[in-house]
């Protein structure tokens, strides 16, 4: 595979850059060259690059190189601009540079919210291959919202989509293609995506799933070849055959080690773990019904609040005085290794925003959940914990009038998701089923392990 050169070009957010690294890694072990590219300013708080033979580290300025502050709506659809308008043009004269130096990329991948890196392949007749980080099952709403069932998927509260095998209801649409959605940075990407897509006359999309995961969503689209490569995730906690690949690589906190002996410290199957990735922030209010959850229930628990997002969660733990009794009954972290954590014996559950990497960390770690989704694509990823896969329950967004999910809700699912006989018993039996089935695709001869060599085949046809 040595003559495969791939540029491999993600959007610069962790969610991206943790997943697509794990997809370099594992190009890079087939012998192919994988140069892996983000922004400068991302490329600067990576911790902990890895050092695989045959992966290198290319950058490119969105014109943000010290970063950016404002966050709102309209920064980022301003933000969407200008990447594409400096990104695009690093590209074409990366691949430019490449050719004239004897050493031209022989395929480009790229990651949700860049489709313009498809079109600059196509216009230098490079293959390009789309790395889909959220389940086919998204896709293929996604797919049906842009082709003919637009109105179907915005008004209707019970829906049936071609080739899905289970119904949705508006609580399981990803929130963009809703009317409540307030972000309008999203939806024209989206679509841009599928407008490139339908220009090509076998688009590939290599997708962070597994053949077993999800077999009717992979297929659910014929004009499409969906390819399921995934879990990306580190091999120490999945096939095992680097057991010194323990880390993503797009880890931008430096982690301390003392909550492995906060959970060591605590009996089998005993810790509640919770944590909303980097994106999400909970208000004030819901910060609150959660800790009172937390302590209600009596289990000991481990709490993700990161120190950039998570400053008006303290401050309001401080607020309601129950801060000292919260460090008391558990262990409040700004960061962690979410992987060694839920690969932890003293793991019982995960209370999760349902982000794809967080929802895929869990599968493969057979670990249940209590899904407590947010906004995006976790709203179906969601639906699929609950009532397509069974490792989990969701909580009940509308249990309040406010949009509160009030304390006695996330403790009576915590109570579900932790208990040791009925519903518990099965929800854990399932979560080690499909844990088996993760790594098995991982391994030598397994469906993702065989799905990667084809799709090296192909291109290598071009």
């Amino acid at each position: 595979m040595a003559h495969h050169r791939f540029l491999l070009i993600t959007y610069p957010i962790q969610g991206d850059i943790n997943p697509a690294i794990q997809f370099a890694k594992r190009l890079a072990s087939t012998g192919a060259h994988v140069t892996f590219a983000t922004t400068l300013y991302f490329h600067r708080r990576m911790l902990n690059k890895p050092t695989t033979p045959g992966l290198s580290f290319a950058t490119f300025s969105d014109g943000y190189d010290d970063g950016r502050n404002a966050t709102d709506d309209s920064d980022i659809v301003s933000y969407i601009y200008q990447l594409k308008r400096r990104g695009s043009e690093w590209l074409r004269n990366t691949i430019a540079a490449a050719k004239n130096d004897g050493q031209p990329f022989t395929s480009v991948v790229y990651t949700i919210l860049l489709p313009w890196a498809s079109q600059v392949a196509r216009e230098l007749h490079l293959p390009g291959a789309l790395l889909w980080i959220q389940p086919a099952t998204v896709f293929d709403i996604f797919y049906h919202y842009f082709h003919q069932y637009k109105d179907d998927i915005t008004h209707q509260s019970h829906l049936e989509l071609p080739g899905l095998p289970f119904s949705l209801t508006s609580r399981d649409i990803p929130s963009f293609l809703l009317p409540s959605n307030i972000y309008t940075f999203a939806l024209p990407s989206f679509e841009e995506h599928f407008q490139e897509l339908d220009q090509e006359t076998d688009p590939v999309l290599l997708v962070n799933a597994f053949e077993e995961l999800e077999p009717e969503a992979l297929r659910a689209v014929d004009k499409y070849t969906m390819i399921p490569i995934g879990p990306l995730i580190p091999s120490a906690f999945l096939d095992e055959k680097d057991p010194s690949d323990t880390s993503f690589g797009g880890d931008i906190f430096d982690i301390s080690n003392d909550y492995v002996e906060w959970l060591d410290s605590k009996p089998k199957l005993s810790v509640v773990y919770v944590s909303f990735g980097t994106l999400a922030v909970l208000n004030s209010r819901q910060t609150e019904e959660l800790a009172r959850s937390l302590l209600d229930s009596g289990y000991p628990f481990l709490w993700v609040i990161t120190e950039k997002y998570g400053k008006e969660e303290k401050e309001k733990l401080q607020e309601v005085c129950c801060m000292d009794e919260l460090e008391m009954k558990g262990k409040i972290v700004k960061w962690c290794s979410q992987v060694k954590v839920l690969s932890h014996g003293s793991l019982g559950c995960f209370v999760s925003h349902c982000g794809w990497n967080s929802t895929m960390e869990s599968v493969a770690s057979g670990v249940p959940m209590v899904a407590f989704p947010q906004w995006s694509d976790q709203m179906t990823n969601a639906k699929l914990v609950e009532d397509v896969w069974k490792i989990g329950v969701r909580v009940d967004d509308k249990a309040n009038e406010e949009g509160i999910v009030e304390a006695e809700e996330i403790r009576k699912c915590l109570e579900v998701v932790m208990g040791s006989g009925g519903k518990g018993h099965e929800l854990r039996k399932n979560a080690e089923k499909w844990k088996f089935l993760a790594r098995e695709a991982v391994k030598e001869g397994g469906s993702s392990d065989r799905n990667m060599r084809t799709f090296l085949d192909d291109v290598a046809k071009y």
